[in-house]
């Protein structure tokens, strides 16, 4: 392991805006978010597999009467976006350090009204289908703990993830897909991700490739 990075997570084991393994209040997060850790008792949003959570520091901004949680399994990543709220003393911010499929475990029935998942791992093989975070198992997950009525908002590169999750939509009853488009940035829906860029969007539109995006919603 690099020196960077050691130093990195010193640093984040000692931030109170990093929820670790090694804290205290990270086993009794699930149902007192707005209880015991955000100063303000307000709608929750998450960014899944956030990385440098572009959108939990960039929405905090932009929406100081909302909280907002990135949530990640490495710290390093999330140290970057910790030093980011910190340094603009966003207090409706928190990062999880925790991995997505164990959400339940953080988070309880109707305690989150919005989610964010942005350019995750398409995990192209077959073998690893279950494993995307807009298959089944995860789907169900976010049906926990999300509000009636809460927006789960989805971005992607990948044209292949993104036709499979619309798929899974079709199948779905208890889905409602509200909007979609494989072309954001040429698209009305543009607006709606208050032009946030992440590392890796940028990337890829520097590429050529279109920006796809939908939300939906969880029927009562």
């Amino acid at each position: 392991m690099s020196r960077t990075k050691l130093k990195r997570f010193t640093e984040i084991s000692e931030r109170h805006n990093v929820l670790e393994d090694n804290k205290p209040l990270y086993q009794q997060l699930k149902g007192n978010w707005n209880k015991d850790y955000f100063p303000k008792d307000q709608p929750i949003t998450l960014e899944l597999a956030c990385g440098k959570a572009h959108y939990t520091t960039g929405l905090a901004a932009e929406f100081p009467d909302r909280n907002f949680i990135g949530i990640d399994v490495k710290g390093d990543r999330l140290w970057v976006g910790s030093t980011i709220a910190l340094e603009n003393n966003l207090t409706n911010t928190a990062f999880l350090r925790a991995q997505i499929e164990h959400l339940d475990q953080f988070f309880d029935q109707n305690e989150v009204s919005e989610i964010w998942i942005t350019f995750p791992d398409p995990r192209p093989r077959k073998r690893d289908m279950k494993r995307r975070l807009t298959s089944p198992r995860f789907l169900e997950l976010y049906k926990q703990v999300m509000k009636p009525g809460g927006i789960v908002n989805f971005k992607t590169d990948n044209t292949q993830l993104f036709e499979y999750t619309l798929e899974l939509f079709e199948d779905r009853k208890d889905i409602e897909l509200i909007d979609h488009t494989f072309d954001l940035y040429n698209s009305p829906l543009n607006e709606l991700h208050y032009g946030i860029c992440t590392d890796f969007e940028r990337k890829f539109k520097e590429k050529g490739e279109d920006i796809k995006y939908l939300r939906f919603k969880f029927k009562a």
